[in-house]
């Protein structure tokens, strides 16, 4: 890239839906782009635009973003996508899940038209003509997602890694029913058993504040990332548990994805999360780059959403099923199945001295029998 077409933006562009991921990202390309003499620039929320704007004047061959601050880019014309022809969107589903499909369409279809192939898969590819190649890494296929895929892929291939939506063998999955109360002291022996690194995941971000106030007061190096720490604090905590400066992370569902902390022996689940897909996310946290992990989570009888789903992961990844969740009422039913509506008691009617009945519709002895049933001798039964 010279002066003669800086101006007309990157060659490459990857999106990413955390400003985590897309740090992460750029640290990994620039091990490979300084051999290649190939500028790499990073634009994400919580950083003035204005000098993310000016620093992308000089010309960048691969950008890095997430889809909102880049929207905000195009729309104010710090960047165009005239010549980029190489797209890749990473977790594209968790994109969609933190309402990104606007601004992925709008993005898309800045990039140049004509560069997409022909929808003919028997149409001939013009010689010398630098077709859009896009890649899409997905842990699940959920309708957004196709429908992007549809409009905006070509003669696409699929690459299948392991089994989508379940985790790897390689991970040792415990659960434990407990009640709110006890979790602390469950996590406090989880944390005696195992070495660091180890990350806990919770819900909220007060949560995330308390529990690690918890594991710090028992003297345990602890360090807490959510969303309501700004970017810089996000950057330094992130990258000190990264140099084993912390024994602890205590996190949100923002460290849930894509991030790589090498030699994570144990993730637990202090909340469970809102669906399968996020708690495979979190447990993939471990056991990566072929080692082994363990993930401990704490349910509780208020987790109804997600107990048969975990019962079905349990199975299908050869882990061992506790007893209460086994035999949990809301494990034997998907939620919404309407065969897994749980029947009502049976009506017993009373005796009222001149009978017997029994059953609906049907015969009684000696009386009448139950509603609207049979005759039988000596009197009515109701």
């Amino acid at each position: 890239m010279d002066h003669t077409n800086q101006e007309d933006g990157p060659y490459g562009l990857v999106l990413a839906p955390t400003r985590e991921l897309v740090q992460q990202i750029e640290d990994e390309c620039a091990k490979f782009c300084r051999f290649m003499k190939l500028k790499t620039y990073s634009i994400v929320g919580g950083v003035k635009i204005e000098d993310q704007g000016f620093a992308m004047t000089n010309g960048i061959e691969i950008l890095i973003a997430t889809p909102g601050r880049l929207k905000d880019c195009i729309e104010r014309r710090y960047v165009v996508l005239n010549q980029c022809n190489y797209i890749v969107l990473d977790e594209a589903d968790r994109m969609i899940d933190l309402n990104f499909e606007e601004d992925l369409t709008f993005i898309l279809d800045k990039m140049p038209s004509t560069a997409l192939k022909p929808e003919d898969e028997d149409a001939v590819l013009k010689a010398g003509m630098v077709y859009r190649q896009t890649f899409m890494f997905s842990a699940t296929m959920p309708p957004a997602v196709e429908r992007i895929a549809h409009k905006y892929l070509r003669r696409a291939s699929i690459v299948l890694i392991g089994e989508v939506g379940q985790a790897v063998e390689r991970i040792t999955q415990s659960c434990y029913h407990v009640t709110e109360a006890a979790k602390r002291t469950k996590l406090l022996e989880l944390l005696r058993e195992y070495d660091a690194p180890i990350i806990i995941f919770v819900n909220r971000r007060v949560d995330c504040d308390q529990v690690g106030r918890m594991v710090e007061g028992e003297g345990y190096s602890s360090t807490v990332l959510h969303g309501g720490k700004s970017q810089d604090t996000r950057d330094r905590t992130l990258a000190d548990f990264k140099a084993a400066k912390y024994e602890v992370l205590v996190a949100s569902d923002l460290a849930a994805r894509g991030l790589d902390v090498s030699g994570v022996t144990l993730v637990v689940n202090y909340n469970m999360p809102k669906s399968i897909q996020e708690y495979t996310h979190r447990i993939g946290r471990t056991g990566r780059a072929g080692l082994t992990g363990n993930a401990a989570s704490f349910f509780t009888d208020y987790d109804t959403h997600i107990l048969y789903d975990l019962k079905q992961q349990l199975i299908k990844c050869k882990q061992i099923v506790p007893h209460e969740l086994e035999k949990h009422p809301d494990a034997q039913f998907k939620p919404g199945d309407p065969c897994g509506r749980r029947k009502g008691p049976e009506i017993q009617y009373a005796d009222d001295g001149k009978g017997k009945g029994k059953g609906k519709d049907g015969k009684g002895k000696d009386g009448k029998g139950g509603k609207d049933g049979g005759k039988g001798k000596g009197g009515k039964g109701k």
